[in-house]
C-alpha cells in the first residue's frame, strides 16, 4: 500500500490551499480599504438637531469662524457655539432674525430649558492620538486643511480621513498647509491673493512662512501619542 495520499486527495489539498489563499487575500484587501478612516469617516454627513448652513453664515454672510468657535485659538479642543451665541442673532429681543421660524424650535427649547443643543459630532480624531487645536491654529494651519471649505457646505461633512498617515504627511511637509496667522479663518485665502506674496514664487512665500512661525512639527510618536 502506497504511503502517499491518493491523487484525488492531493488535488483536494491543492484546491483547498488555493481557495484559502484567495479568501485571505480578499480579506486583507477588504480590511485595508473598508477598515480605514478614509472609507468609514470621509463623506460622513449627519443630520443635526437644528439646521445650520455654513454656506449661508460663513460663506454668504462672511461670518468669521471664531465668532461661533471662539476657543479654538486658546483651547486644545474646538467648541461648538452655545445657545447664547445663536440667540445673539436669533433671539426674540435681539434682532429677531427668523426667531419665530418653526425650524428654530430646538433653539427656543434650549433657551427655555437651559439644556444645550445636542449637536452631532462630525469630525473625530482616533482615540489613540492627541490633537491640540490651539497649537495648530496659532502656527498658521487653517480650518480648511482639516475641515475643507466649510463656507461652501450647506451641511458640514467629514472631508479628510484624519488618519495617522494623513497627519504624518502634513508633519513631514507642513509648508503647503501654512498661511499668515491673520488668514487662518479666511477660508478663501491663497498666496496668490495676498499682497505679501508679490514678487515671490509660491515656494518662496511658503518657505518664508515656515521660517516666520518657526514651525518644526514632531515626527516622533510621542508628539501625538501620549
Amino acid at each position: 500500500m502506497s504511503k502517499d495520499f491518493p491523487r484525488q486527495w492531493r488535488q483536494y489539498f491543492r484546491l483547498g490551499a488555493g481557495v484559502s489563499a484567495a479568501v485571505l487575500l480578499i480579506a486583507v484587501a477588504g480590511i485595508a480599504y473598508y477598515g480605514t478612516p478614509k472609507y468609514w469617516r470621509v463623506g460622513y454627513e449627519p443630520i443635526q438637531p437644528l439646521r445650520f448652513s455654513h454656506k449661508l453664515h460663513a460663506g454668504e454672510l462672511g461670518m468669521d469662524c471664531l465668532y461661533c468657535h471662539n476657543h479654538v485659538g486658546e483651547s486644545p479642543h474646538s467648541n461648538v457655539p452655545s445657545t447664547a451665541t445663536c440667540l445673539n442673532c436669533h433671539g426674540e429681543t435681539r434682532g429677531n432674525i427668523r426667531a419665530l421660524d418653526p425650524a428654530f424650535a430646538p433653539l427656543r427649547a434650549a433657551a427655555a430649558t437651559g439644556q444645550p443643543i445636542r449637536w452631532v459630532r462630525v469630525h473625530r480624531a482616533p482615540d489613540y492620538a492627541y490633537f491640540n487645536h490651539a497649537v495648530h491654529v496659532k502656527r498658521g494651519v487653517s480650518c480648511v486643511s482639516c475641515h475643507g471649505k466649510v463656507n461652501e457646505m450647506e451641511v458640514v461633512r467629514h472631508v479628510e480621513p484624519l488618519s495617522m498617515a494623513w497627519c504624518l504627511e502634513c508633519h513631514r511637509h507642513p509648508a503647503p498647509h501654512l498661511r499668515p496667522a491673520d488668514a487662518v479663518t479666511n477660508l478663501d485665502w491663497s498666496p496668490e491673493t495676498d499682497p505679501r506674496f508679490k514678487d515671490r514664487s509660491r515656494e518662496e512665500f511658503l518657505s518664508h512662512l515656515l521660517r516666520e512661525v518657526g514651525i518644526n512639527p514632531p515626527e516622533n510618536c510621542s508628539g501625538c501619542h501620549r
